[in-house]
């Protein structure tokens, strides 16, 4: 059955150009084939970087991190009560008026000391500042590397300035070992990323996120097992240019580094703009659309795999506007942080909050005890 299945799946039509198959693409002197097996050791290199991931933020990333100011701020939290993380689970975060009036009346406390308790319980799910550049130092030192590495693989390749050469000579086109390990150590990468997603700082895109991570995961499985690996490698270098420049400007954003984080982000912006909406549709895309028409007639894998590249193209428009969002902010003066991501609420202290608790002037009108004002 499980033959069937995978006989079905590789038939040589869905995934090939008419005329051959893959006994032509068998290994031979000279010619080294890329195969879906090369690929299953991303898993366990996956769980590695999780590991180095982990060392790395709790003793490289905390030292940078306090060698630019930021320090591991300790919230209090809010105090046992059974009846208001019982509502704080069940039915919402942010209580309303009434509610919170209602809650007063059920736990006999003043309505301040209530809102007091679901702020600093909201704030207690929020990752802290140091997480979150943790978090963003880790990626920019990878996407960092991985750019390295992707120009020192790909400088050299004829593909790389005629873009028409990453058709030449296929679907016979012989793997080289940089091109290999390129690939394994970006799909572990995403790998890593997925399998620590609930780990990770939640931000309001962890849908389009998600999308993000498995179409690059798809992208590039589908890319190497299909012989797809010139087109593949020029994806990964076009998205490596501009991820380090975003994780550097959160990471000054964090350490209140205002004027090098909007400086950053702006330069991030122009980079965004030109690698994902110029020169990945209109050179990567266009390439994978035009060129290969004039080689074969289209097939399965030829209306798949862009289909997946669209997705890919979708969610860098949907980037696009938030970023061209932020970019106003930064001009406006209203830059305040990544959009994406909750803000932490100040905790007010109990002379702001109860002002008319002291020297006794009009004490009752602001604690209610049992939906009782004080008199």
């Amino acid at each position: 059955m499980l033959q069937t299945v995978s006989d079905w799946f590789w038939w040589d039509r869905l995934w090939l150009p008419d005329n051959f198959t893959w006994a032509d693409l068998a290994d031979e002197d000279g010619y080294v084939s890329a195969k879906p097996s090369q690929l299953y050791v991303t898993v366990l290199y996956a769980f590695i970087f999780v590991i180095i991931r982990h060392v790395f933020e709790r003793y490289v990333a905390t030292s940078i991190a306090g060698a630019m100011g930021i320090k591991n701020k300790v919230r209090v939290k809010a105090p046992p009560n059974s009846l208001l993380e019982r509502f704080f689970n069940s039915a919402c975060k942010h209580p309303s008026q009434s509610e919170v009036y209602g809650l007063a009346k059920k736990c006999n406390l003043t309505i301040i000391q209530v809102e007091r308790w679901f702020r600093k319980r909201r704030n207690q799910d929020r990752p802290s500042l140091l997480k979150k550049f943790q978090e963003s130092c880790w990626r920019f030192t990878f996407y960092l590397s991985a750019l390295i590495g992707g120009i020192a693989v790909l400088y050299d390749k004829p593909w790389s300035y005629e873009i028409w050469q990453v058709w030449d000579g296929y679907p016979k086109q012989s793997v080289l070992t940089s091109q290999y390990w390129y690939y394994v150590l970006e799909l572990s990468f995403y790998w890593s990323l997925l399998f620590s997603v609930a780990s990770d700082v939640r931000r309001k895109d962890f849908k389009i996120q998600l999308i993000h991570h498995f179409s690059t995961i798809f992208l590039l499985s589908f890319s190497w097992c299909v012989n797809y690996v010139r087109v593949g490698t020029l994806t990964l270098l076009v998205h490596d240019v501009s991820d380090f420049l975003l994780e550097a400007a959160k990471m000054c954003n964090y350490a209140r580094w205002k004027r090098s984080c909007d400086v950053l982000f702006l330069f991030f912006a122009v980079v965004f703009t030109i690698t994902r909406l110029i020169i990945f549709p209109f050179w990567i895309i266009y390439a994978t659309v035009v060129y290969p028409l004039y080689i074969c007639p289209p097939f399965f894998l030829y209306y798949f795999f862009n289909m997946i590249m669209f997705t890919l193209q979708l969610l860098h428009i949907y980037w696009s506007y938030l970023i061209f969002r932020m970019v106003k902010k930064v001009y406006s003066g209203n830059m305040s942080g990544d959009d994406r991501s909750d803000k932490e609420e100040d905790d007010l202290s109990e002379e702001n909050e109860e002002p008319c608790l002291k020297n006794g002037s009009g004490a009752g009108k602001c604690r209610i005890v049992n939906g009782q004002h004080d008199r």
